[in-house]
């Protein structure tokens, strides 16, 4: 059955943060904590990022407390003095939220908006379907990218998130588009690849080639045996023409 709909996932798949996301985080910390280590930077974030994830789903209390959450424990979990980060936490969380929030903190890979522009003079609709908070539509908009896609589904106001089937199914009901027509691409295994397939959608796992494996965005221990990956934006409208997918 022929591709009607393509629906992308938003960070590491479209967007990539401008530079390093603790990078970031370093840059807005100093003037208030001063210099912190960057690898220590970047283990603690991963690792709050996950701890928040698990303890408060889909931005329960609200994307900007949650987020505040996030901020702190990244900045104790990379040595900063927790009471010199709980005074400093007013001026710190507005600054990064807003970062965040536009070209500032992101911008799009080289080959996402060649490939959404190939997508819509094929007549084939797309999407995007993220784990993420109101913010990104911002972002989408500052980036020009809203003129290519007809719907954006993004877990903090939809209430749901990836992998759950919801959002997949809600996506293709808003187009009037069946889930075995639409093929949807991300880079994380089990929410984007895995979670579509579950719900009967079509799937590519986005693995792009980086400094370091960044880009290719893996966890430890994934099992890639008969995922069916491509290093680049390019290759989904290739495999879509030759029917591979």
């Amino acid at each position: 059955m022929a591709i009607r709909l393509v629906t992308f996932d938003a960070l590491h798949t479209l967007i990539t943060p401008r530079l390093p996301i603790y990078v970031q985080y370093s840059q807005t910390f100093e003037p208030y904590l001063g210099v912190l280590d960057p690898d220590a930077l970047k283990r603690s974030f991963k690792i709050a990022l996950k701890q928040v994830q698990q303890e408060q789903p889909v931005y329960r209390g609200g994307a900007e407390e949650w987020w505040g959450d996030v901020i702190r424990r990244t900045a104790v979990g990379a040595g900063a003095d927790p009471k010199v980060v709980d005074s400093s936490l007013g001026e710190i969380v507005p600054r990064l939220l807003k970062r965040f929030s536009s070209r500032e903190g992101y911008k799009l890979f080289d080959d996402s908006l060649p490939t959404l522009k190939r997508l819509r003079e094929l007549n084939i609709r797309t999407g995007i379907i993220s784990n993420t908070d109101a913010r990104m539509r911002a972002v989408i908009e500052d980036l020009d990218v809203m003129p290519y896609l007809d719907t954006v589904l993004l877990s903090e106001e939809e209430g749901v998130e990836k992998p759950s089937c919801a959002i997949f199914q809600r996506a293709c009901e808003r187009l009037g588009i069946k889930p075995e027509e639409t093929l949807h691409v991300g880079d994380e295994l089990d929410c984007d690849y895995q979670g579509a397939k579950a719900c009967g959608l079509k799937a590519l796992l986005v693995r792009r080639p980086g400094p370091e494996g960044e880009g290719e965005h893996k966890e430890a221990g994934e099992d890639l045996t008969g995922v069916q990956v491509v290093p680049e934006m390019s290759r989904v409208v290739d495999l879509i023409q030759q029917r591979k997918v």
